[in-house]
């Protein structure tokens, strides 16, 4: 059956850097026009909503702010929902600190109850140190997702899974991450759509946290073979995914066969 609500992932699934994937944007328009919910999910939080919002609309997409969740503002609310009232020492880049510091959460660089780290491209050993002491006077280690890598228009960055793991080693704790492959993430964007998780479906380019979220929450997916993971990387993978498709381009005559009972 078709599902209630659709989660896509950005970069690599209808963008590639700063070239919008063909078909991506009748893609979306076809869901706009028949009213079928969706959110677009990001794990990247070195960039703000607003950056991501800005980002959609120069590249012609016609959204709406709301329908961007990415990791950042996914693990704000966690806070918010789980950690209330605790103060948080932030890792981050300027504008994304700014982003959590305006959410209401309190900040503190003297005795956090929480480092969180996101994806910092202006991090620094004083960071890093101040981070190890932190969490080894008692502060809970949270992340914004896990990702090893982040693409780029040609190549990949390295992003801050190496940064949770030293941490976590150094420290000997467990963090606690949100992003994709979470069922965290999957929660809170089902909420955003209004919808039961169960019905989602979730479209990426990445076996290890598109795919597999999906495949953990026992939710539909649609493997798109645009980005990082290529068809013989599924074999291999423990991730399956439901569907797999060349691109978005053929997400509406997938949609449409599901409607046929195809």
């Amino acid at each position: 059956m078709r599902p209630s609500g659709l989660m896509i992932d950005m970069d690599g699934t209808i963008y590639k850097g700063g070239n919008v994937i063909p078909g991506a944007q009748e893609f979306i328009n076809s869901l706009i026009k028949e009213g079928i919910p969706f959110v677009f999910l990001t794990n990247n939080s070195s960039h703000t909503r607003e950056y991501y919002y800005d980002k959609l609309r120069k590249m012609g997409f016609q959204i709406d702010k709301g329908r961007i969740l990415t990791s950042t503002i996914a693990t704000v609310r966690f806070i918010k929902e789980r950690r209330a009232g605790k103060r948080v020492y932030v890792i981050a880049t300027p504008d994304v600190a700014k982003e959590i510091e305006g959410s209401g959460i309190e900040s503190s660089e003297d005795d956090p109850e929480i480092v969180l780290l996101t994806f910092d491209r202006t991090i620094t050993f004083d960071k890093i140190n101040k981070a190890y002491r932190f969490i080894m006077n008692g502060a809970e280690l949270i992340a914004t997702h896990p990702d090893d890598l982040c693409p780029t228009e040609d190549s990949y960055d390295v992003d801050i899974g190496q940064f949770i793991r030293m941490l976590s080693f150094l420290t000997g704790t467990e963090p606690t991450i949100i992003g994709k492959p979470s069922g965290l993430m999957l929660e809170m964007a089902a909420g955003e759509m209004g919808v039961e998780k169960e019905n989602t479906m979730m479209v990426g380019d990445r076996l290890y946290t598109d795919i597999r979220m999906a495949s953990n929450a026992g939710t539909a997916s649609v493997l798109v073979l645009t980005g990082e993971a290529k068809a013989s990387d599924i074999e291999g993978s423990d991730a399956k995914p439901t569907y797999v498709i060349d691109s978005v381009a053929d997400m509406p005559g997938l949609l449409s066969k599901l409607d046929s009972g195809q």
